[in-house]
């Protein structure tokens, strides 16, 4: 099937795929073969783990909070962590990479989420949660600025169909998460801490593949490009299309950290029983199942991105409306309308690939709009728990969701102009 994408993705990649120092004298085709197939299995699987750690925390919130004793600002404070954690960490992972490696990167990031999981729910005390989290939430952060990095490096022509893959992949751990947190905890005697820690093993599975890929003593890893690699040094920002990409990711994960971190508590306090809520949660991320690996498609085929831009806009609007007159009423239709809205995120990362010709220029890309839009987002889930305990319902919180998807389509639009950094940034 990717092969067959080559010829509908030539316009994603206007440079020839840059070789690596391991590739330049081929392998023997099987150990080639091998090779692609580890890594497909290792993005896949890091993928898989670059949500569980938020959502899992979404679906047992209202358990964490009387827990550890936390108050709703302090939750907000929660809830804003992950976008702290990916803009401070995300920003180091080019120089990290060029250092150790991509693969090499990614595998100490699955490392340590495994890590901060494992530990956050027996750390004792809000501190102590928080700092594990921090943890788990650095490893995150240096795997999403890298994968579309590896992609663009390793699959020059099949960015639309493997960005798809790995967003497909991102959103089923995402939802499954969120639908089997609860029943799980339920069935392992309802211990909050045992709900949560059950996920390091996931991740500990997905640190496996990336060993393939870690660099060895005085050996160039496979996926390290050669010294004569372009490296543009871009003035990434004198670039329109890097801040109007940069804006529309920040508010993009505004709306999906403000989901994840809340969504399940609006739903149980509009009288729905917090293992529905749950699944309403499970719902709204499953939609970026089939949507992430369709998405990114039909991305790559259009010139300009703004049509799919407005559709998911709507979307949010209309859910977000039905979520502010009747929460439990039409439940599963809001959980539907704001599950297609939050596929902003791949089509975000596909346009991350399209917007430069370069593994450089994505490298640099990825980053500035990766970390430039979570520090855009750090407000957002914070203010919801703050207009929630102040104003002592959701309708605050609510229209605010529904104000932001207004800038976020304008600069959608903008952002899906067929155009490039390095052009923009040379003049």
């Amino acid at each position: 099937m990717m092969g067959g994408m080559a010829s509908e993705e030539t316009r994603t990649t206007m440079s020839p795929p840059i070789q690596s120092s391991a590739t330049s004298e081929p392998p023997a085709t099987a150990t080639r073969a091998w090779t692609v197939r580890l890594l497909v299995l290792g993005i896949v699987l890091a993928a898989v783990n670059l949500r569980p750690a938020i959502t899992s925390l979404g679906a047992l919130l209202e358990e964490v909070r009387d827990g550890l004793g936390m108050s709703g600002s302090v939750a907000g404070v929660l809830t804003s962590v992950p976008p702290l954690c990916f803009a401070v960490f995300g920003v180091t992972a080019p120089r990290l990479a060029r250092r150790f490696g991509p693969g090499a990167v990614v595998c100490a990031g699955m490392a340590a989420i495994t890590a901060g999981l494992l530990i956050r729910p027996y750390a004792g005390g809000t501190v102590g949660f928080l700092a594990a989290t921090a943890l788990a939430l650095m490893g995150i952060a240096v795997s999403n600025v890298l994968m579309p990095v590896i992609v663009k490096r390793w699959f020059p022509d099949r960015v639309g169909s493997m960005t798809g893959l790995y967003s497909m992949a991102l959103a089923l751990g995402t939802a499954t998460a969120a639908a089997v947190t609860v029943p799980v905890t339920d069935l392992l005697g309802g211990n909050w801490q045992t709900g949560l820690a059950l996920w390091a093993g996931l991740a500990a599975a997905a640190v496996l593949p990336w060993l393939g890929f870690v660099r060895r003593p005085g050996e160039a890893p496979a996926e390290a490009a050669p010294a004569r690699e372009e490296r543009p040094a871009l003035r990434i920002t004198r670039s329109r299309t890097a801040w109007a990409l940069a804006v529309f990711f920040g508010l993009q994960a505004t709306a999906a950290y403000i989901t994840m971190g809340w969504m399940a508590q609006i739903f149980r306090d509009a009288g729905v029983p917090a293992s529905t809520a749950g699944l309403l949660l499970a719902v709204t991320m499953v939609m970026g199942v089939p949507l992430a690996f369709v998405i990114p498609r039909v991305a790559t085929r259009l010139p300009h991105q703004g049509p799919i831009v407005v559709v998911l806009g709507v979307c949010g609007l209309a859910g977000y409306a039905g979520l502010y007159f009747a929460p439990a009423a039409g439940a599963w239709a809001w959980a539907v309308l704001l599950g297609v809205a939050n596929c902003a995120f791949p089509l975000a990362l596909t346009m991350v690939g399209m917007r430069a010709r370069t593994g450089a220029g994505v490298a640099q890309l990825s980053a500035f709009a990766q970390s430039t839009g979570y520090l855009i987002s750090i407000p957002g889930p914070l203010l919801v728990g703050v207009l929630y305990q102040h104003s002592g319902g959701w309708g605050l919180p609510i229209a605010l969701m529904a104000g932001l998807m207004i800038p976020q389509t304008i600069v959608g639009v903008l952002a899906g102009r067929d155009r490039t950094v390095e052009d923009e940034a040379a003049r």
